[in-house]
């Protein structure tokens, strides 16, 4: 009797999770188990059912210590595919794990699981993982902890505790029906009701102030604070009343201290955070409030709050300090500022490898905006009828039926074109406050993606534009690599003068960096990991509307500068029937 193409699914994905087992690296492994489906959760007098890992809003922690392995056996229970990226991991020639869909893997389908296996090689700190598939990351997040290897230590003197802070959006409604009315109509998209820190709202909503967030320290003691901006379309500012801030790590990497009142993360970043309880006894708001310097959209402007509680005997009846010197909403000056003040250690202990100007062998310019697309009949709700659409290059990216990397691996054409182009099309002040909708507007849709040799020297100039006066910032995330950042300025780039700003001493490393509004970032990285990797605005509306690319690094010369073989279980993509044909096939024939 035969099996049927569920039975199939599954006995695949179990041979897959066995061969997985077998360990790849130096370090202990751990092994994890996330079931994915539907929980009911309450916040803002509001029931909801939402896609939550283990029925937890944020997801489990993870913790890892560097050179160690994770497998994490996803298994989903719920009614729609779903994947999962562990952002900012590098998973060395290992892009069969790195979760975007589309890109690297197709959706795990309801009913089935998939096991990833994760490398923990060269990050140390605070990262994170969550779905990459549709908004999903909405629910769907949690940190990743990586402490030093063993017999290796911080950089700094061991805190005394340490608390994980995940920010997050919250919306009254489901958020996939949102996000398809959203793109079905082509217009903006509806703004959260709520941001939450560890899943709660605190004291300044509805029905909120019960549960708010708490976390309680000893006086004299410091404490490291891990903090994951999980927030779907908005930065942040984040700060404690009257206690400084130190800041040690950016993106799973070690940065020389910095120390302010407040600090500002955007959806993506990760930042570790030291601060010392020096204060009277008593409670002091932790607070997220959003830092948004867009014109042509709006933004959730609430606040969320944290409560940052002393232990000891003492009378307290007020409401907790609030923080006195927190920036507005729109206060571009210190955001841009702060990202400017990050400096990697450059240590015997933590060295940085950044990318000289003799040996640059791709140099890239590629211009971030909102664009539009042309609808049938005018009939969608962006400007003139047209659908609203973001680009990079004027190109709007576009998923294929058939995940990248698949096609890429396996040779099989149709599915992409080798030719996202170096430069825009056209040339033009980017910057210019006169910028309204005309012809620039409109991009191209393709799934073009950049093809790099092995181990060769990257330079792209990220360059913010104005476009349909929509110009603010951008977070931007490489997938597959860590980045120098070693320039960020406003304006045009000016490939005279930008340069004589350049950090090559002690630029930070970092997977994800906020383009300035009107002015541009220079990030460095040498292409030594083989496989197929995403870059994309951190913005979920952004992503969507097409604000993303491939990098394609080919092969080594060597085994160990190649791809991984895959796993013997990937899940199938359901336009993919020619596969599955083969596949079949190949199991009569062992049978």
């Amino acid at each position: 009797m035969g099996s049927s193409p569920c039975e199939l699914r599954w006995l695949l994905a179990l041979l897959g999770g066995l061969l997985l087992l077998l360990p790849l690296a130096q370090g202990e492994d751990h092994y994890y188990t996330f079931v994915l489906r539907d929980t009911n959760f309450t916040r803002l007098c509001t029931t909801k059912s939402m896609y939550t890992v283990n029925e937890s809003f944020p997801g489990p922690v993870m913790y890892v210590r560097k050179g160690d392995t994770a497998y994490v056996n996803v298994f989903n229970e719920g009614h729609y595919g779903v994947t999962i990226h562990w952002h900012g991991i590098k998973n060395p020639r290992n892009p069969w794990f790195d979760g975007p869909e589309y890109v690297t893997q197709c959706p795990i389908p309801p009913g089935t699981n998939f096991t990833y296996q994760v490398l923990f090689t060269s990050e140390e700190g605070t990262l994170w993982w969550h779905a990459h598939s549709d908004w999903t990351r909405a629910t769907v997040h949690g940190a990743i902890v990586i402490k030093p290897a063993l017999g290796t230590t911080y950089p700094f003197p061991e805190p005394d505790g340490e608390n994980v802070l995940v920010f997050a959006s919250w919306y009254d409604e489901d958020v996939m029906e949102l996000m398809e009315e959203a793109l079905s109509e082509g217009g903006l998209t509806t703004l959260s009701d709520a941001y939450c820190i560890n899943g709660q709202p605190g004291d300044f909503y509805n029905c909120s102030r019960e549960s708010t967030t708490r976390i309680s320290v000893d006086y004299g003691k410091t404490y490291l604070l891990r903090l994951v901006n999980s927030v779907q379309n908005t930065d942040m500012y984040f700060g404690i009343a009257n206690h400084s801030l130190t800041v040690v790590g950016w993106d799973g990497a070690y940065v020389k201290p910095l120390v302010k009142s407040f600090i500002m993360i955007t959806p993506g970043q990760a930042m570790d955070i030291l601060v010392t309880a020096d204060q009277p006894l008593g409670e002091y708001y932790m607070i997220i409030s959003p830092f948004f310097d867009g014109q042509a959209d709006d933004f959730d402007m609430s606040i969320a709050s944290a409560i940052f509680q002393y232990n000891g005997n003492y009378s307290y009846t007020g409401l907790p300090a609030y923080p006195s010197d927190f920036p507005g909403w729109e206060d571009i000056g210190p955001a841009t500022a702060f990202v400017k003040q990050l400096k990697s250690l450059n240590s015997p202990e933590h060295p940085i490898d950044v990318p000289q100007d003799d040996e640059i062998t791709t140099r890239m310019y590629i211009t971030i905006s909102i664009s539009m697309m042309k609808c049938p009949n005018d009939s969608c709700e962006g400007p003139d009828g047209n659908r609203l659409a973001s680009a990079l290059n004027n190109i709007s990216f576009a998923n294929p039926d058939l995940d990248v990397l698949q096609a890429y691996y396996s040779n099989i054409t149709g599915y992409y074109t080798p030719d996202f182009p170096d430069l825009p099309p056209t040339l033009f002040n980017f910057t210019s406050e006169d910028l309204l909708t005309d012809n620039v507007t409109m991009s191209d849709q393709g799934t073009k993606v950049k093809v790099l040799n092995y181990n060769e020297s990257v330079e792209i100039i990220l360059q913010g534009t104005n476009v349909m006066n929509s110009g603010e910032t951008h977070p931007m995330h490489l997938h597959g690599f860590r980045f120098y950042v070693i320039g960020l300025g406003q304006g045009n780039f000016d490939n005279k003068t930008a340069p004589e700003t350049y950090n090559m001493y002690d630029p930070p490393e970092a997977n994800t960096v906020p383009v300035p509004k009107d002015g541009w970032a220079v990030i460095r990285f040498r292409a030594d990991n083989p496989g197929v990797w995403y870059m994309h605005c951190h913005f979920d509306r952004h992503m969507a509307w097409g604000m993303d690319t491939v990098f394609i690094v080919k092969n080594g010369t060597t085994a160990e500068t190649s791809i991984r073989e895959p796993p013997a279980y990937m899940p199938p993509c359901e336009t993919d029937s020619s596969l599955l044909s083969a596949l079949h096939s190949y199991l009569r024939q062992k049978a």
